[in-house]
């Protein structure tokens, strides 16, 4: 017959086997070499520089509009487009201000033949000179009325007030334009230009003159630099920004309408000591001294979102905790294993 003794005994050596391995974990955990990655400390230089997103666009740009409304009849250009001064963009439906000077054109003939027959008569004493007078005006008259219409006339037609180009356009053909509404938008007579968006916590460390460093996403791998140029003296109180004018160097392939970042620089070091930001938990750091750990405090300098200088307490030789955690304690044991540098 069985034994029922037996088969309790294994069951209860099998937990106790279980316990103690998972006691021995536990230790293992807690009192064991914790692994760590770690990051040596680099120099380099330190740039202090303040963050900010531009757009880059013309430093000029002409709203082009009629002075009177009418059909667009004509458009020679689109956007994209490099025009010169004077030369016709669009025009409108002149058919009844052609007519109109034909009209004003016939009057004009007509008071200029009167007058001239009115003044050869009056000059032999067949006519007074007062009607010789009232002639002479009516042919001023209708040289004024020509002039007035030929005026309305050219305003049919959108001509560019400078060389250029065009880097909007709004009108379609057989579309009705109305007085002032924009039909083109022209940009000229000066480079490229980046106009940023600054936090007002920041303004106040902006000056005129300031270099700035830009980079496009859609110009990966390419810098560009630049200048302070403007500073808006009232700022957004809905966003908390000021707006910032940034003068280009050399645009070289930036285009109006990219977005680039901006980094203003306020101030550079040169060898400084840097180390990874996330090795940082309030201006300390955990340094691997042997197979233990130490906690010492730093003086962190001038900070980025990817680095952080250190100007005291630490020489540049240290093993420093790379990403350290909540399990880390003064005097334990760790285990450096591959991590970032």
């Amino acid at each position: 017959m069985p034994d029922p003794v037996r088969p309790f005994l294994r069951w209860r050596l099998a937990a106790a086997v279980a316990l103690l391995a998972a006691v021995s974990a536990f230790a293992w955990r807690q009192w064991g070499p914790l692994p760590v990655s770690v990051a040596r400390l680099e120099r380099g230089p330190a740039v202090d520089a303040i963050y900010a997103t531009g757009t880059v666009e013309p430093t000029v740009m002409l709203p082009l509009a009629p002075r009177v409304g009418g059909r667009l009849a004509e458009r020679t250009v689109d956007e994209g487009a490099t025009v010169r001064k004077g030369q016709v963009l669009a025009r409108l439906d002149d058919a009844d201000l052609a007519g109109s000077v034909d009209e004003q054109r016939a009057r004009l003939d007509y008071s200029r033949s009167q007058h001239a027959r009115a003044a050869a008569l009056a000059a032999r004493g067949f006519l007074s000179s007062g009607e010789a007078e009232r002639t002479k005006a009516e042919m001023l008259a209708a040289e004024a009325a020509l002039r007035r219409v030929r005026a309305q006339r050219d305003y049919m037609a959108l001509l560019a007030p400078a060389d250029g180009t065009i880097i909007r356009r709004d009108g379609e053909v057989g579309q009705y334009i109305s007085p002032g509404q924009a039909v083109f938008v022209l940009a000229c007579c000066a480079p490229l230009r980046v106009t940023a968006e600054i936090d007002e916590e920041d303004i106040s460390r902006v000056r005129v003159g300031q270099p700035v460093v830009l980079k496009a996403d859609a110009l990966p791998g390419k810098v560009f630099d630049g200048s302070v140029a403007e500073i808006t003296p009232k700022g957004d109180p809905v966003a908390r920004s000021y707006r910032v004018r940034i003068a280009l160097a050399a645009p070289g392939a930036l285009q109006t309408g990219m977005t680039v970042d901006a980094n203003l620089v306020v101030g550079r070091r040169e060898n400084a000591i840097l180390l990874p930001a996330s090795a940082v938990q309030g201006n300390a750091v955990w340094i691997v001294e042997g197979e233990r750990l130490r906690r010492r405090a730093i003086v962190p300098g001038i900070r980025s979102p990817q680095r952080i200088e250190v100007l005291q307490g630490l020489d540049g030789s240290e093993r420093v905790v790379a990403q350290p955690g909540a399990d880390l304690a003064q005097g334990r044991r760790v285990r450096v294993q591959a991590g970032p540098r």
